[in-house]
C-alpha cells in the first residue's frame, strides 16, 4: 500500500498494489499492520457495499457527530465515481474546503476520510459499486449532512447532477451558526 497525502489533513489516497500473473491478479484491501500508519488504533466496525444504477447520481454529503464520528475507507469496485471529502472539523486550517478524486475499478485505489469530514460522491458511469470500511457503527441519532449544492462549499461536480435522494435533497446549506464538528 502506498499512502499519498492530499490537500486536506488526514485525507489520504491509498494506492493498492496488485500481484498479477496469467490467472489474473490479487490485491490486499485491508491490512491493519500497514494501515496503522494512518488509522492509529482504530478498528473496522462495519463494511458497507453500495450500488448505483445511473450516471450523474449523487449521494451525500454525509457525516456523523461524536461520539459516533467515524473514519471511512472507500473503494470503487465497479464503474467510476467522483468521490468528495469536505473538511468540517471546527479547528482545521482547511475548514469547509473540499477535495475530490476519481475512483474507479481500473485505478485500484482507495480514499481515507477522517472523522469530522463529510463524504459524498457522483457516479460517472452507470452501475457503479463502492465498498465502505467504517470505524464506527451507523447511528441515526448522530448522523447529519450538508447540501451537495451549497455555494459556500462550491463543489465542482464533473457532470450534470442527476438523481439525488429526498433525504440528501433536504440537507441544509451551511449558515453562520454552523460550528462544524468538534472532535
Amino acid at each position: 500500500m502506498i499512502f499519498i497525502e492530499t490537500s486536506i489533513s488526514g485525507v489520504f489516497i491509498v494506492e493498492l498494489q496488485r500481484i498479477s500473473d496469467e490467472r489474473g491478479w490479487f490485491s490486499r484491501l485491508y491490512c491493519a499492520e500497514e494501515l496503522v500508519k494512518i488509522m492509529g488504533n482504530r478498528h473496522i466496525a462495519q463494511i458497507n457495499h453500495s450500488y448505483t444504477r445511473t450516471s450523474g447520481t449523487i449521494r451525500g454529503l454525509h457525516f456523523q457527530y461524536p461520539p459516533k464520528a467515524e473514519m471511512k475507507l472507500i473503494q470503487c469496485i465497479r464503474g467510476k465515481v467522483f468521490d468528495v471529502v469536505v473538511d468540517i472539523r471546527t479547528n482545521s486550517p482547511t475548514f469547509l474546503k473540499w477535495f475530490g478524486v476519481i475512483l474507479s475499478e481500473e485505478e485500484h485505489k482507495m480514499i481515507v476520510i477522517p472523522e469530522g469530514c463529510a463524504h459524498g460522491f457522483q457516479v460517472l458511469s452507470s452501475n457503479s459499486e463502492l465498498l465502505y470500511f467504517h470505524t464506527n457503527y451507523y447511528s441515526p441519532e448522530c448522523e447529519d449532512g450538508l447540501s451537495v449544492m451549497d455555494p459556500k462549499i462550491a463543489i465542482k461536480w464533473p457532470i450534470q447532477i442527476g438523481e439525488i435522494s429526498e433525504r440528501d435533497l433536504n440537507h441544509q446549506y451551511i449558515n453562520s451558526d454552523f460550528l462544524g464538528v468538534i472532535l
